[in-house]
């Protein structure tokens, strides 16, 4: 929706904002226990009386501007709530107060959307973080939250954010993106989707690997598709994304620690305790940390079919990677015996890639086949026709 960014009209919201929070405690109106079209037809009663009794000049489309602005500034998250109603947005990113981009289908773009000031900024980053008990202050200036509708943020402030304070939200979306759909984006091939569901359902333990925003999360919940209804899926993750298309699921989700430092439950908690839950597949959102080598270690020893994504921008990247998070979290051995441990545990990994048309695609499917000599010899299931052509327009540009 249209909105105004010029500093005299942030000024009269701030003080029009003012106004409308003095009113609702002379009222005694408590927002979250009276119906919301009644407090809105209240804030536009106040905008309105306010406008006419400081014999502001203002035209009547900016008035009804500033009357639903007010209202998502009571009621919402301020001047996020269009871009969080916009469907075609996937992330917003707010560098400070006057600087706001969105991605859509792949593509960053700056929006004309802007907070009154830092303090602005902070205090939605709070409205955010107030019903979930979580803390933003000096002493704590980073976090990780989720909205109500499931879209995932994280916000940091100064002295660690240098430029103000910064958010980033990757939005949840409730459309779940069938096979065929995927297809007819062009995101894979046919050929690729057989190769890909034939690997599922012959219980191949997979690794779908790719960059920020290369669709991870996606091709994860395309690949439950494809996993035999009578089996049994436990899920963990950071931030519940995951949209498995399956009867029989447990969801697990991470927490971090309490304002007091304690009751800090990990991925690595909660493989170990899922191991214990009779399942037949686990699925992990992401590995980034020590969960590594509990994942492994289940792939190893009895639940075939296992899922993870991990950021990389190749398959081989992909694996050294792993070697990398297991020497990092305290994996006490040679590097012939690291070797064998992932070369016997993963089958295949799916790399994903982005193209500069912020199109993304399956770029190839790979299987593990893990000898003697190279315990990370690959053989290509699968190769996008696309990557060639990408890599040749490089080349000519």
């Amino acid at each position: 929706m249209p909105t105004r960014i010029d500093d005299d009209y942030q000024n009269l919201k701030r003080s029009v904002h003012s106004h409308i929070i003095e009113r609702l405690d002379e009222e005694g109106i408590e927002v979250d226990r009276v119906e919301k079209d009644q407090v809105a037809r209240f804030i536009q009663s106040v905008v309105e009386h306010y406008i006419a009794a400081h014999r502001i000049p203002m035209a009547s489309s900016d008035q009804s501007m500033l009357v639903r602005e007010m209202v998502d500034e009571v009621l919402g998250f301020g001047p996020l709530e269009p871009l969080l109603a916009d469907d075609q947005i996937n992330d917003i990113l707010i560098n400070g107060a006057k600087s706001v981009f969105v991605e859509i289908s792949g593509i960053l773009q700056k929006v004309q959307t802007r907070f009154i000031d830092d303090e602005h900024v902070i205090r939605i980053i709070r409205r955010i973080l107030a019903p979930l008990g979580r803390r933003l202050d000096e002493s704590s200036p980073m976090v990780d939250a989720r909205l109500p509708d499931g879209s995932r943020v994280n916000a940091i402030i100064p002295p660690i954010a240098l430029d103000g304070p910064s958010m980033s939200i990757r939005k949840f979306s409730s459309k779940h993106l069938t096979a065929n759909e995927l297809v007819n984006l062009g995101s894979m091939t046919r050929e690729c989707l057989d190769i890909l569901a034939q690997v599922v359902e012959s219980r191949r333990n997979l690794l779908v690997s790719g960059g920020t925003g290369t669709g991870k999360t996606t091709i994860l919940n395309l690949l439950s598709e494809f996993i035999p209804k009578d089996e049994r899926i436990v899920t963990i993750e950071d931030s519940a994304e995951l949209q498995l298309n399956h009867p029989h699921i447990v969801r697990l989700e991470t927490r971090p620690a309490n304002t007091e430092g304690s009751g800090r439950v990990t991925a690595k908690d909660l493989i170990v305790n899922a191991l214990r839950m009779r399942p037949d597949r686990v699925i992990v959102g992401e590995v980034r940390s020590g969960e590594i080598i509990e994942l492994l270690q289940a792939m190893n020893t009895g639940h075939e079919g296992s899922m993870s994504t991990i950021h990389s921008n190749s398959a081989r990247d992909a694996l050294i990677r792993i070697e990398t998070l297991l020497a990092v979290n305290g994996y006490d051995a040679g590097e012939k015996a690291i070797g064998r441990l992932i070369g016997s545990s993963l089958d295949i990994v799916v790399q994903l890639a982005r193209l500069p048309n912020g199109r993304r695609l399956v770029s190839e499917v790979v299987a593990l086949r893990p000898s003697k000599s190279d315990p990370y010899r690959m053989e290509t299931l699968y190769k996008s026709p696309e990557m060639d052509w990408s890599a040749a327009q490089e080349i000519g540009a």
